[in-house]
């Protein structure tokens, strides 16, 4: 799918299997009941920006994770900086990655405790090593200060395999969960808006400019030609 206003995004999609081990199990298992209140905040920026950009991803996608280390970064940096730019993040964990659910439950409980930034940076920037044997408890110790890692570790205390994950369109994503996650509604919540679109692969997003909702797009786009798209938006 490609999204054209005055320019048109080439897009490609790649995805890969995820490997057959379970996630290793937090070190320190917190006996206290955990509960989330208020929506993780899973966004950088001003909502007052003039672009909104809602993102649609899945942590395992190899394109999600070239898009984020190539493009999003550079966004992040420039644009959001800059308070023209709002992003907004949605989890759509594709049930063929085996740890996209569970990484989606980190980046949850990390948001929960003001924490999304560093560790969806980790997640990705990790990507080959976590997949691997779903370990990603190790790269979220470094990623954020110690107090913050223990908040999170008390949440992710109560998250056991398997994760919320998108079976089919439409579907239960909490189909085969058999104990759910105190974050687990965010990504369940995540999935049916992403199926409302619908989300036929990822990354996919949406572009709002002072009100105005563009079409849905997919697949890489480079920062070079996202932000010659902005520029032509601002221009306006």
């Amino acid at each position: 799918m490609a999204l054209a206003v005055t320019i048109t995004f080439a897009a490609h999609a790649q995805q890969t299997g995820g490997a057959t081990h379970r996630a290793a199990e937090p070190a320190h298992k917190s006996a206290e009941s955990v509960s989330i209140t208020t929506a993780p905040v899973k966004a950088y920026g001003s909502k007052s920006a003039p672009i909104t950009w809602e993102l649609f991803t899945d942590y395992e996608c190899p394109t999600c994770q070239e898009f984020f280390e190539r493009t999003l970064k550079y966004v992040i940096s420039d644009y959001v900086a800059a308070g023209k730019v709002y992003i907004l993040h949605h989890d759509y964990p594709l049930a063929m990655h085996t740890y996209s659910g569970e990484a989606a439950r980190w980046a949850n409980a990390a948001a929960a405790v003001g924490q999304f930034a560093p560790v969806e940076a980790a997640i990705y920037d990790n990507q080959a090593a976590w997949t691997a044997d779903g370990n990603i408890a190790k790269f979220m110790v470094s990623a954020i200060p110690a107090s913050d890692y223990k908040k999170v570790e008390a949440i992710m205390a109560h998250c056991p395999m398997p994760a919320p994950q998108v079976n089919a369109p439409g579907s239960d994503p909490m189909a085969g969960v058999a104990k759910g996650c105190p974050v687990d509604p965010y990504i369940v919540d995540d999935i049916k808006i992403g199926d409302k679109i619908p989300v036929q692969g990822t990354p996919t997003y949406i572009i709002y400019y002072k009100g105005q909702k563009l079409p849905p797009g997919s697949g890489f786009v480079s920062w070079p030609v996202l932000k010659q798209f902005f520029d032509s938006l601002l221009a306006h």
